[in-house]
């Protein structure tokens, strides 16, 4: 038996379990699961607009990163066991009614509701991981690897329902070290005294399912932004607006294109047949980077709104970093993101982020119209498009 090769055992409960033959589908379980998270982008697209500042964006980013935890360790979660399983089934269900809950309280987490988005949140992760450990008993490397991170998530928790305890500074501080800690953790394996830490390659990870999860939450997040854009059109419909919406939809378009079109096929094909390095690079794929690129539509979202409700209105600093910086952190996540994959510089998106980047001094200090910036981030996204097709063209993969 090598190192690679999971040691003989016999599950206690085997009809709970995925098998391992090929990329699992993604079952209508998971994708009523994944419907909660929609409130939760439109509730976080929202936060942003109400909270245009740097504290507001801070403070954004954070609760992002907590919610995104509750939908990626629950994904990990049905990559190894059957969703529409009895138990299974009935688990995701709770965590989609916690999730919901979770978001409902979003636009007051910093202030009345934040003790309460705490324990909700305590409430899911620690509830999760305890059936986690009871659905795959018998199965040694699964065992072990909600073993080891039970006690993280347990420290952690503590720290959330700390920070809901606490208020303004101290509970920002809190829940930034809790999302600290959960990426340190699971980067190092959760180790833990006497038992060493969980090596990725032995997680029997499907490379290809998450990869697919993945994209349907960049689907959904991209779909709420539309949502957001179509909201705010009906609140006032002229031809300005009408047009301001055309150039909106048309972004949102162009990042499902940049996205979608092939990249989201060959990382699933990639990450299906990456072999003992498939934990590794989902770990750093959906954990880490994924989250980027869902706070890039975040953004997109709010710069929608504003380019909905003053098309014409010369960009401030924050409308253009909205409008301009939102396409660009969503291309640096997902330039990352091929870079992990591909192990190449992605440099069409690398030279479209520098040149969003630039452009928002550019706009903010010439006066240009918010449609005008949005105008400019459109092409550029397009020029990336474009760049795609030429290499596709040259046999460049």
């Amino acid at each position: 038996m090598t190192p690679s090769e999971p040691p003989v055992a016999t599950p206690v409960r085997p009809q709970l379990l995925r098998p391992r033959t090929g990329v699992q589908p993604t079952t209508s379980t998971e994708l009523f699961f994944d419907l909660v998270f929609i409130f939760s982008i439109t509730q976080l697209s929202h936060y942003l607009i109400a909270h245009p500042h740097w504290r507001g964006a801070a403070r954004t980013a954070l609760l992002l990163a907590l919610v995104w935890f509750v939908w990626v360790y629950t994904t990990w979660l049905t990559n190894w066991l059957q969703p529409d399983q009895g138990p299974v089934r009935t688990v995701l269900i709770g965590v989609a009614l916690g999730s919901l809950s979770l978001s409902a309280v979003i636009p007051q987490a910093f202030a009345g509701t934040g003790l309460l988005f705490a324990v909700i949140y305590v409430a899911v992760q620690l509830g999760r991981t305890v059936f986690a450990l009871w659905a795959v008993r018998g199965s040694p490397w699964l065992v072990a690897g909600f073993q080891q991170s039970l006690p993280w998530i347990t420290g952690t928790s503590v720290l959330v329902v700390l920070g809901g305890l606490a208020g303004g500074v101290a509970r920002e501080a809190l829940w930034a070290a809790v999302i600290v800690i959960e990426v340190v953790g699971l980067l190092i394996g959760y180790p833990l005294p006497g038992r060493g830490r969980s090596r990725p390659e032995r997680w029997m990870v499907e490379g290809g399912h998450l990869a697919e999860r993945c994209a349907a939450f960049v689907l959904i997040a991209l779909g709420e932004s539309i949502l957001v854009t179509g909201s705010t059109l009906t609140s006032h419909v002229d031809l300005v607006t009408w047009g301001a919406f055309l150039l909106a939809f048309a972004g949102s378009v162009a990042l499902w294109w940049v996205y979608f079109a092939r990249s989201a096929p060959a990382a699933t094909e990639v990450i299906a047949g990456a072999g003992e390095r498939t934990g590794a690079l989902s770990r750093v794929a959906f954990n880490y980077l994924h989250p980027v690129i869902v706070a890039g539509v975040i953004v997109v979202s709010a710069g929608d709104e504003s380019l909905l409700r003053g098309p014409g209105v010369p960009a401030t600093t924050v409308g253009a970093l909205f409008v301009l910086g939102g396409p660009a952190l969503f291309l640096a996540g997902h330039a990352a993101y091929q870079a992990l994959l591909w192990r190449h510089l992605p440099t069409s998106r690398i030279t479209a982020v520098l040149v969003l980047l630039a452009l928002v001094p550019v706009g903010v200090g010439l006066g240009l119209p918010v449609a005008v910036c949005a105008a400019l981030a459109l092409a550029v996204t397009v020029a990336v498009i474009v760049a795609d097709r030429s290499r596709v063209r040259r046999g460049v993969r």
